[in-house]
């Protein structure tokens, strides 16, 4: 089942204090960057955010399944009513990960 889109914009208007929000479909859901760093994904109308020792302790309760079948376990969010915590949540998650790779130019 696919993520409804007012749903996946909701999530996405909750993590903006954390910076520039972009959502990307993929496969029928939805994976959310921000500043150009995937941090999590939207499937089935749940949030998932990428799970990292830095944001385990700042949960108020740590919930972890997979987004997908076949899928590493992710932080599950339950509550996306808070706009100060997601965006909190997502700086700390941002400022724990690498940074992406950069993207190769194709030879001319």
């Amino acid at each position: 089942m696919a993520s409804n889109p007012d749903f996946v914009q909701y999530i996405a208007d909750q993590c903006a204090g954390a910076g520039e929000i972009v959502t990307r479909k993929m496969f029928g859901d939805y994976a959310i960057y921000c500043n150009g760093k995937v941090f999590g994904l939207i499937c089935d109308d749940c949030f998932y955010l990428k799970p990292t020792a830095a944001v385990r302790p700042l949960l108020r309760s740590v919930e972890m399944a997979p987004p997908y079948d076949g899928a590493k376990d992710y932080f599950l969010i339950t509550d996306v009513d808070d706009h100060d915590y997601l965006a909190m949540l997502v700086s700390e998650t941002c400022r724990a990960l690498p940074e992406p790779k950069p993207k190769k130019t194709p030879s001319q």
